[in-house]
């Protein structure tokens, strides 16, 4: 479902200027000059109204948090939630995660997280999904050699659908839990929005790390995938 467009939008994303990473490409290579110092840089494709990368930030001070979200009604209340908890360790953007190659240089990126992504129908959609392999070559591309993916899904045909794509393409997957809010990774979990919304309905929570592609693999052609 679409989100109403918020009024003075424009307005709104100008005054929080201050948590917006304006002209993205220019960071290229430089995202910890940004921030100033030398800590890890974790990247979330897609943060909704920003509840889980929000809080992130507040826990870890000692890592760089860039969040991305093309939908601007979700990205001005994300924005404007950072505003008021007045965090220096967090950025966010409107952007394809497509091009991330574009504004992130090699082993730029420490983590990526990929929260809800949106499961596209599998036949005629499946490369616009997030883990699909055209995207996993983006990931590959600016995750420094021991970065990893973390993902969590309430779709079980898309989270199954994962697995063999990353697997495929040479990806180390690690963490699997199948059932997340009753696992013992639960303690530590951050919800989302959409999360907190679908575990009240009585749905399973589907998560997995993966690790950049294995030292076997780098070498190789990228494996024959879906088209």
């Amino acid at each position: 479902m679409r989100m109403r467009k918020k009024k003075n939008l424009d307005t709104r994303l100008a005054a929080c200027a201050a948590v917006m990473a304006e002209d993205p490409a220019a960071h290229r290579g430089a995202w910890r000059t940004l921030f100033g110092n030398e800590n890890p840089v974790h990247l979330e494709i897609g943060c909704g109204k920003g509840r889980f990368i929000l809080e992130m930030a507040k826990r870890h001070p000692e890592v760089n948090f860039v969040a991305i979200e093309r939908e601007e009604g979700a990205l001005i209340m994300a924005t404007e939630r950072a505003m008021q908890e007045n965090l220096s360790n967090l950025r966010f953007l409107s952007f394809d995660a497509a091009a991330l190659a574009e504004i992130f240089a090699p082993s730029e990126v420490d983590r990526i997280y990929l929260n809800f992504s949106d499961p596209w129908p599998p036949n005629r959609q499946r490369r616009r999904r997030l883990t699909h392999a055209d995207y996993l070559d983006v990931y590959d591309a600016i995750l420094k050699e021991d970065g990893d993916l973390c993902f969590k899904t309430d779709n079980q045909r898309l989270f199954e659908w994962s697995i063999s794509s990353i697997c495929e393409y040479g990806w180390l997957v690690q963490n699997i839990s199948l059932d997340l809010h009753h696992s013992e990774l639960a303690a530590e979990n951050i919800m989302t929005e959409y999360e907190q919304k679908f575990s009240e309905q009585g749905f399973r929570i589907y998560r997995l790390e993966a690790r950049r592609r294995l030292p076997q693999f780098m070498d190789r052609r990228r494996p024959a995938h879906r088209p």
